[in-house]
């Protein structure tokens, strides 16, 4: 396995307020590594740093051997790791089809039927292709969020970012997004998830991340975090779902 992303000494301060400290951990092509710790431990920050939303204080971010925080063209990083949100951030006024083709056609610059045939591929993929010419808010979140993910897929990343993709759901629709992102999983893709359904980070992933008050707590694999964790931070924050 290759290393894709290598995060080293990374650090976020908003004012005072010092949300990552000191960052450091790699991801391999084919891993799926899913980000867990309480809100407020600075997951998503995190995870927003990599995608370059938000500007790292200081420390490196290495994709394919470069320094991303010094690239020129975003949009091309961005197309590469892309990113799949809690609250969907799909275009109100544009068809699902048409959610999807944007960034194929603008970033990728592909001509307008194949960016339809191959956005359709994905919406397929996703099982959302009778809804290509629905407007977001005619479909259910977890269509939504099905919608995000075939937008992702379209401009064929190496990495996906997933900041909590089921948090904005009904508790109904959550098992059908997990389902595609299992399938994504069992596929090979790259993938970061920061999430708190703490069976599917046991049973997908093959890295686990805790975080802890903006550091890395522990990580290891899903056996050695969920069955024998190291740290009583870690210990006592699972302990909270095994009582669930």
């Amino acid at each position: 396995m290759s290393k894709i992303i290598s995060i080293q000494g990374l650090k976020k301060s908003f004012g005072e307020n010092e949300v990552l400290k000191d960052i450091n951990f790699s991801v391999n092509t084919g891993d799926v590594t899913c980000i867990i710790g309480a809100s407020g431990s600075g997951k998503s920050t995190m995870l927003r740093c990599i995608n370059l939303l938000e500007e790292p204080t200081d420390g490196e971010i290495i994709y394919n051997d470069q320094n991303i925080l010094k690239t020129k063209d975003i949009p091309a990083y961005r197309a590469k790791v892309s990113m799949v949100f809690q609250n969907f951030n799909l275009f109100d006024n544009m068809t699902v089809l048409k959610n999807c083709t944007i960034g194929l056609r603008r970033v990728l610059k592909i001509d307008k039927e194949t960016a339809k045939k191959e956005a359709m591929m994905y919406l397929e993929k996703v099982g959302m292709l009778p809804y290509i010419n629905a407007k977001p808010r005619q479909l259910s979140g977890g269509q939504k969020q099905r919608v995000a993910i075939a937008r992702a897929l379209a401009m064929k990343p190496d990495v996906i970012l997933f900041d909590e993709p089921t948090s904005a759901l009904d508790p109904q629709m959550v098992g059908e997004v997990l389902e595609v992102i299992r399938r994504l999983a069992k596929e090979g893709l790259t993938m970061l998830v920061v999430t708190h359904e703490m069976a599917f980070a046991r049973d997908v992933s093959n890295h686990v991340v805790f975080m802890h008050n903006g550091v890395i707590c522990e990580e290891g694999s899903p056996e050695e975090i969920f069955g024998n964790p190291q740290k009583e931070e870690t210990r006592e924050f699972l302990s909270r779902f095994l009582r669930e």
